[in-house]
């Protein structure tokens, strides 16, 4: 199958061909980009598409990050993989942005934590025990603090590899002969890693594909915050 992945959950904007038969990436275009999304993952769908010579009709299906992330950007990605999928008739596949981060770094064998950026002293994280092929959850990703993480990681024990927009901070903050820092190419989103991380995640109608912020967008804090008559601060 002809498997297209997008990821517009960070300030990367991506997208990426993977034959699932043979599991080679054709193609692959990453943009560390200050333009809307919007302006620029269409494009790079159409690019990656003319350089292999392949049509839109040919996709058997397309796999998105789907949170966490960046609200507008993953809104912004799940809209344009429900267009595409209603008007090829394909099947698609929401995949943590978390999990296809850890995809990148697949290859390290042991504990990879991929670490996001959220606000504050907060990050969005999950850690992945890998065999060099596949990922196994140590824990559930969650919202948490940068202390929380390390704790959770202490808990995991053992050497552990950090990916993400917020593992350098992380890494920085809390020095230790067991902690690792992804280089560069693997420490950012990307689509290859959407793709890799659909092969394991079921493929759903795309009406039932959904954005997973694993917070409260900011209008559900604020109508809490009226409910409840807490001035916003």
């Amino acid at each position: 199958m002809l498997l297209l992945g997008i990821d517009t959950s960070g300030k990367t904007a991506s997208a990426a061909l993977l034959d699932t038969d043979t599991e080679v990436i054709l193609a692959e275009t990453s943009l560390y980009t200050q333009k809307t999304h919007s302006q620029v993952i269409m494009p790079a769908v159409k690019e990656i598409l003319s350089q292999t010579g392949k049509e839109m009709s040919d996709l058997g299906g397309i796999a998105v990050a789907a949170g966490p992330g960046s609200y507008t950007g993953l809104r912004i990605g799940v809209a344009a993989v429900k267009a595409m999928c209603f008007a090829l008739a394909v099947k698609c596949c929401g995949v943590s942005t978390l999990k296809a981060l850890a995809c990148n770094n697949i290859a390290f064998h042991g504990t990879i934590c991929s670490v996001m950026k959220a606000r504050g002293e907060l990050v969005y994280a999950c850690a992945y025990k890998s065999d060099g092929y596949s990922l196994e959850p140590l824990f559930d990703e969650k919202l948490m603090s940068r202390d929380e993480l390390a704790l959770e990681l202490a808990f995991a024990g053992g050497e552990a590899l950090l990916c993400g927009d917020g593992a350098a901070e992380f890494f920085t903050a809390n020095p230790s002969p067991k902690l690792f820092i992804a280089p560069p190419q693997g420490r950012l989103q990307t689509a290859a890693g959407t793709c890799l991380a659909a092969l394991s995640e079921a493929f759903i109608q795309p009406d039932q594909l959904e954005v997973s912020y694993l917070q409260k967008v900011k209008a559900e804090k604020d109508l809490e915050d009226r409910q409840n008559n807490i001035p916003k601060e």
